[in-house]
């Protein structure tokens, strides 16, 4: 005689809801709430003021560039503009001290963007990635992750925040991203807080420099993004309609 075959019983509700939670879209979900509620925090709290109010008075030394140091990490992960942060650091600081705190500023916020976006969006953001442009930014950011996030840190006109999830979803290393933010963001963010640090006189020959220097690296990147823009048009229209993919035994 056969033995009746038995079924496994149905995972109980607690299991399917914990699938339901720790599905890619759910985790995505988590991480837009997160970054909204950040931005609402930010945009209560106006950072802008340490321009105008300064730092609290009873800190102060070694302890206030540290602290500063977390802040602006936590700041840039919610969207805050770094150049404000950085003429902020250098107005609080001076321009040695304020150009440490704010590139380990830089690290540590580009750091918990990576980590945020490597943990909760990679898995549910990756399948998307077909069109040709997506897939070549892809491909370029895997391969070759220091030398393109170089590259994107020494152009001033790619959002920050925007580079550092980008760069997450794709399956860069930890170690080449954040050395190339950590050496690409040192010249732009010098400059911005060499004139934040010499904001009293800005006749001075030095703010005058970091100020140039800034104004030209705008319009460099601004003239790169134009031309590069129309090349991409030209090349688009000069590919013609990408061929259709054959449905495979798999699917579309």
């Amino acid at each position: 005689m056969f033995e009746p075959v038995s079924t496994p019983p149905a995972p109980g509700i607690a299991v399917r809801c914990a699938k339901v939670l720790l599905s890619p879209w759910a985790r995505l979900a988590v991480l837009l709430t997160m970054l909204a509620c950040a931005g609402a925090v930010v945009v209560l709290y106006e950072p802008q003021r340490l321009l105008s109010e300064g730092w609290p008075a009873h800190l102060g030394g070694a302890a206030a560039v540290v602290l500063f140091a977390v802040a602006y990490g936590a700041c840039t992960a919610a969207f805050v503009p770094r150049p404000l942060l950085n003429l902020a650091a250098g107005a609080l600081f001076g321009s040695q001290a304020g150009l440490v705190s704010a590139v380990a500023g830089t690290v540590i916020g580009a750091g918990i963007a990576f980590t945020l976006g490597r943990l909760l969006g990679q898995e549910a953001l990756r399948p998307l990635l077909r069109g040709r442009l997506l897939k070549a930014a892809d491909t370029q950011l895997s391969r070759h992750g220091f030398r393109s996030m170089l590259a994107i840190r020494l152009f001033p006109g790619v959002p920050f925040a925007a580079a550092n999830y980008c760069a997450a979803v794709s399956r860069m290393g930890y170690t080449p991203f954040l050395l190339a933010t950590a050496v690409g963001t040192i010249p732009n963010t010098a400059a911005y807080v060499i004139a934040g640090s010499k904001a009293g006189s800005p006749t001075s020959p030095t703010f005058l420099i970091a100020t140039g220097f800034i104004v030209v690296t705008g319009l460099v990147s601004a003239a790169v993004a134009w031309r590069k823009r129309h090349s991409l048009r030209r090349s688009w229209a000069a590919a013609g309609p990408s061929p259709a993919v054959p449905p495979t035994a798999d699917g579309p």
